[in-house]
């Protein structure tokens, strides 16, 4: 006979529900441990952080074309999506067959801890970065054998149901596993940069020993839509291979110099502060950018050259690259010549008048005018190695991307956006063009089959910055058209039409877009 709070039998749904709580319960209370330990990465984490890494780059591309800057919570939310629906599964069989599922629970626990014992992003020692995994798996199956207690699983022949399933107790046992998901969620998101983020906060740079000139009159074109000249920080595009951004404080951070150098260097934060600081605006490309794509963005950088430091340090001959690594592990491969010729590459600390962001390197990031971001733009920088390229694979140029990468020249169209609607007296367009290191000379637009026509170009800044253009159609007809826009730099080079994929060095072609005339 049943009782107040009681059923013959625990629902199959119940066995799902503390599948999934078991899990739960043990990710959130490992992610809020890992958030206190300094350079661990949660299970989640370094399993989302081997699936980046293992992605062949066609998949890398893929993500990065439909998702954006949303790709790395789309990939967490996979792993957590798989997690679940496992530990569901999980939960179901330990309904009835118990043994299979807490073989289940120990597979995944083993993933997890295999996956934190090889995080490239881990900076603590190895021993320390597998703990909060094994806190998972701990926790995972204690919460999971505790719910099959409360399903009263008491089987008379090694299949049947439990004879009695008490409600009322395995809803305060889903509460109690829902109260420590949420404090060990909350744990995590307070401690996930919190010393980054206070060491930021401390920060007041001062003015640049050789700061950089007013920006000219005429370079913002006055057309509504266009790109600010200079990108805010909120607005200025990431790409990097982070799932969570490293918790890196300037107090203790340090850079370390050597290699193939005279003298090897340890700089901390105050060390650079205390060098000749110059600030530059330079845009940054990342190679990821489609034809017209968003990953381009114009910033004023405070810094301290790169060729200063490494005259500090004393090149020898024979070297002609510098191998950069970031606090998370990731490596970059730079051409020496870039970073000390007349160009303006810096070790940046400041961005647009501030600290670096911490999603834009803080403490210090590479910042090399005319080159990709993946072998120029180091993050959250440690470490600086001079070398030779024939000697190290950085983590693109494994990844089937050529080792030496200029930015190719290209143009993008802001006004009109795909279809667009213009009254026929009032269509006028604008966009910006970019050639580093050489500069634009030439911006022109055609709609349809038409012929081409001079657009107008906004002030240059520098040759390292983008320039602006817009160009107004005075005898625009009624109608549906396409819009096309191609440069041509200061050497009187014109942009190819020819397309050309992201990998291995960089996208080509013109961008055009579909626009109405009502």
């Amino acid at each position: 006979m049943n009782t107040l709070g009681t059923t013959d039998t625990a629902p199959w749904w119940s066995g799902a529900l503390a599948g999934l709580l078991a899990a739960a319960t043990g990710v959130s209370v490992a992610t809020g441990l890992a958030a206190v330990l300094t350079g661990v990465p949660s299970p989640i984490e370094s399993v989302g952080n081997q699936a980046i890494d293992q992605a062949p780059p066609f998949l890398k591309e893929f993500a990065v074309r439909q998702f954006g800057t949303a790709d790395k919570p789309i990939l967490i939310g996979v792993v957590v999506v798989t997690l679940a629906l496992v530990a569901a599964v999980a939960g179901v069989i330990g309904w009835s067959r118990p043994r299979i599922a807490y073989g289940v629970v120990g597979l995944i626990g083993l993933v997890a801890v295999f996956t934190a014992a090889i995080d490239r992003t881990a900076t603590a020692n190895r021993a320390l970065s597998m703990i909060p995994a094994l806190v998972a798996f701990v926790v995972s199956i204690a919460t999971f054998r505790f719910f099959l207690g409360v399903l009263r699983f008491a089987p008379k022949s090694g299949d049947e149901l439990p004879s009695t399933f008490d409600r009322r107790k395995f809803l305060q046992a889903a509460l109690g596993a829902s109260a420590l998901i949420v404090v060990g969620g909350a744990i995590g998101n307070f401690f996930g940069s919190a010393a980054a983020a206070a060491s930021r906060a401390g920060i007041r740079l001062g003015r640049a020993a050789d700061g950089a000139p007013a920006i000219p009159s005429g370079t913002q074109v006055d057309l509504k839509g266009i790109s600010t000249f200079i990108t805010p920080n909120r607005d200025f595009y990431r790409v990097d291979t982070a799932l969570r951004i490293p918790d890196v404080p300037a107090e203790g951070w340090s850079l370390r110099v050597h290699g193939m150098v005279d003298k090897e260097l340890n700089l901390s934060y105050r060390d650079l502060m205390g060098m000749a600081l110059v600030e530059r605006r330079i845009t940054l490309t990342c190679v990821s950018n489609e034809v017209g794509g968003p990953y381009v963005g114009n910033a004023s950088w405070i810094g301290v050259p790169i060729r200063d430091i490494l005259a500090k340090a004393g090149v020898k001959g024979g070297a002609d690259a510098i191998k950069s690594t970031s606090a998370d592990a990731w490596t970059c491969g730079t051409p020496l010549e870039p970073v000390t010729d007349d160009r303006n590459a810096i070790i940046a600390i400041g961005m647009n008048g501030e600290p670096l962001p911490l999603a834009h390197g803080f403490p210090a990031r590479m910042v090399v005018p005319g080159l990709y971001g993946y072998v120029s733009a180091t993050k959250w920088l440690v470490d600086l190695e001079v070398t030779r390229f024939a000697d190290f694979k950085a983590y693109w140029t494994t990844r089937d991307y050529d080792a030496k990468a200029p930015i190719k020249m290209s143009s993008r169209i802001d006004v009109p956006r795909s279809f667009q609607s213009f009254e026929r007296d009032a269509v006028r367009v604008g966009g910006v063009a970019w050639a580093q290191t050489t500069g634009i000379q030439r911006v022109e637009v055609k709609v349809d089959g038409g012929p081409w026509a001079d657009a107008d170009l906004g002030t240059e800044d520098t040759i390292e910055t983008w320039r602006q253009w817009s160009w107004k159609w005075d005898d625009a007809t009624k109608g549906r058209h396409t819009l096309t826009v191609r440069a041509t730099d200061a050497n009187g080079e014109t942009q190819t039409s020819d397309r050309a994929r992201i990998r291995p060095n960089g996208t080509t072609g013109w961008h055009s877009v579909q626009f109405t005339v009502e």
